[in-house]
């Protein structure tokens, strides 16, 4: 990641704007899923994993490649893990 603190800093405000004040490590309904307030180190590896999952779907899709049906639960699931909009 390359910018690590200005990354989970906009984690921070996008999780405040949605779901409110939550303590780190407090469990809250989001997007019919149960999620975790990430602390940083637990955010680093979430973060980078779906980034280079959204990347890659989406040079698959422009190739015209077939989409895996577990790759596109995975990114909805850390789109929604970090408050994020899944591309899929």
């Amino acid at each position: 990641m390359s910018n690590h603190s200005a990354d989970y800093e906009a984690y921070l405000g996008r999780f405040q704007a949605a779901l409110g004040d939550a303590s780190v490590g407090a469990f809250i309904k989001h997007q019919g899923r149960l999620i975790k307030k990430l602390d940083p180190e637990a955010f680093a590896p979430v973060y980078r994993e779906y980034m280079e999952l959204a990347t890659h779907y989406l040079e698959g899709i422009d190739r015209g490649d077939t989409v895996n049906d577990l790759v596109v639960k995975l990114i909805r699931d850390h789109a929604a893990e970090l408050v994020l909009h899944s591309p899929v």
